[in-house]
């Protein structure tokens, strides 16, 4: 059922040139407080995104805007609304003089909370209030913060609507809703929940949707909730940071793939790095097999709890973790600042997770390492994501060090593409069958029971004779079954 929030919608339009294409922040208009906030963060020249979105976003548009990621997408929503919010701006310690007024959806703990972060530096001189909710943590502090009131609130779908039922959250005065990587919440189940937070939201807002690809279920959403939306794309449709120098390598097997990561980070001298896995139980095992190599490494997956990844991002943050093993729920949203390199220990079973797992690095203009390792089974997903990308992505042999099993079976599929390796076995001489009867005698009365050396003569066809045993058989076969239900004690007594 579509959930439309207006009389009449209309799909997307092609991307429209920007009214302004902006060289500094200061010519946006931005007020005061936020330009100084800006400028103690070191923002000097906006990003493509920025450029483009933000005159639109003041204007009071919709906006259904793509960017590679790490290009400031963040920023490109954040500062107009808080531009827009500044007369709702005052010191008052009332709650009631801060009600929600912008809500930010995103996929996951980790982005909320980095985008929470954002929101908060830009605002901290402007007098705007500000709050994130998310699962996996108490939600009682939750509660305490916005019972003291915010203008912007940032919050994961399911726990927001913890809030709602709990009636610790109004919406009725939110009049601005961001969809930040909404291709993740389609993926990730959220359509449903969207459809009862908009029904929540009033009906005239402004709508914005933020993400680094577009997929065609994207665009539909986009067609049932956007208003005549401007769209803005500042690069090819699910392209990859052309900054970011991508390479794929070639193993023997799993073992040659946890060896390879090692090797990997020493003969890169890799300070920092995030490596992908597709699954919990291989971020784990991962990382303790890198623990034992002599590497400072963590996991990071869905079964942590909130507290163990916040704890483990900000170790990583800080230098003291070297290598971070995660699943995709790190590959949206995290900002690690002028992170060298990331590793994919396992092609993406979706390749448009591939932009975002390597749009981790390279991010803001810096340049970017992205590695790939894959085995014979990873050919469909290293040609999805070529076919995703629309370029090809050369793949190299890498030889593993200190894996001799790996290289064993490297030689040997070398020798089966080749043709060179013998398949049939050398056959038996009689003296080999000879000595083998020697050595294992037939028991007692084998060679006598002719059993064993007659030839099979197939069951007794109708009309001939049958043995007692046979014919009882068939007889009980034969006689009407009482039901189920008399054997637990039911049905009709005799």
């Amino acid at each position: 059922m579509p959930f439309s929030h207006r009389a009449a919608r209309t799909a997307p339009r092609g991307p429209v040139p920007a009214i302004l294409l902006s060289n500094t922040f200061d010519s946006f208009g931005l007020a005061e407080p936020i330009l100084r906030a800006v400028t103690e963060l070191g923002y000097r020249e906006p990003t493509p995104i920025q450029a483009q979105a933000i005159p639109v976003v003041l204007q009071g548009r919709d906006v259904m805007g793509a960017a590679q990621t790490g290009t400031g997408k963040t920023a490109g929503f954040a500062l107009p609304i808080l531009q827009r919010l500044m007369p709702h701006a005052n010191t008052s310690a009332s709650p009631a003089r801060h009600p929600v007024r912008a809500l930010i959806l995103a996929p996951t703990r980790e982005l909320a909370d980095q985008i929470h972060e954002n929101v908060r530096q830009y605002a901290r001189y402007t007098g705007l209030r500000s709050a994130v909710v998310f699962g996996g943590v108490d939600i009682k502090p939750q509660i305490a913060a916005l019972r003291q009131g915010c203008e912007v609130l940032i919050a994961t779908p399911g726990r927001l609507l913890d809030h709602m039922g709990q009636k610790t959250v109004s919406l009725a005065q939110a009049d601005m809703l961001v969809l930040d990587e909404a291709d993740r919440m389609l993926d990730m189940g959220f359509l449903p929940d969207i459809q009862r937070i908009l029904h929540a939201l009033p009906e005239q807002r402004q709508n914005l949707m933020f993400s680094a690809t577009f997929s065609s279920d994207i665009r539909r959403l986009a067609s049932s909730f956007l208003n005549d939306p401007q769209v803005i794309e500042v690069a090819r449709r699910n392209a990859a940071a052309e900054n970011v120098e991508q390479r794929i390598y070639r193993v023997a097997d799993l073992e040659s793939k946890r060896a390879a990561v090692a090797q990997l980070v020493r003969e890169r001298e890799l300070a920092q790095v995030i490596v992908f896995t597709n699954t919990k139980i291989g971020a784990g095992r991962l990382a303790r097999q890198l623990e034992r190599d002599g590497l400072n490494a963590a996991a990071i997956h869905g079964d942590k709890s909130q507290q163990e990844r916040l704890a483990t991002l900000d170790s990583f943050k800080k230098g003291e973790i070297v290598v971070l093993v995660a699943t995709d729920v790190a590959a949206r949203g995290l900002d690690i600042a002028e992170l060298p390199a990331v590793i994919n220990y396992d092609l993406p079973y979706n390749a448009e997770d591939y932009v975002h797992r390597i749009g981790r690095t390279g991010r803001a203009g810096a340049s970017g390492l992205a590695l790939s390792l894959m085995t014979g089974e990873d050919e469909r997903h290293h040609a999805d994501i070529e076919k995703l990308l629309g370029r090809k992505l050369d793949v190299e042999r890498l030889e593993v060090a200190g894996s001799a099993r790996g290289r064993e079976r490297e030689r040997d599929r070398d020798r089966r593409e080749s043709g060179t390796e013998r398949r049939a076995r050398p056959a038996r001489s009689g003296a080999h069958s000879r000595a083998r009867e020697a050595a294992h005698p037939a028991p007692a009365g084998y060679s006598n029971d002719p059993f064993f050396f007659e030839p099979y003569v197939p069951a007794a066809s109708p009309g001939e004779v049958e043995t007692p045993v046979l014919e009882a058989e068939r007889a009980s076969a034969r006689r009407p079954r009482r039901p189920v239900a008399a054997l637990l004690g039911g049905g009709k007594k005799r």
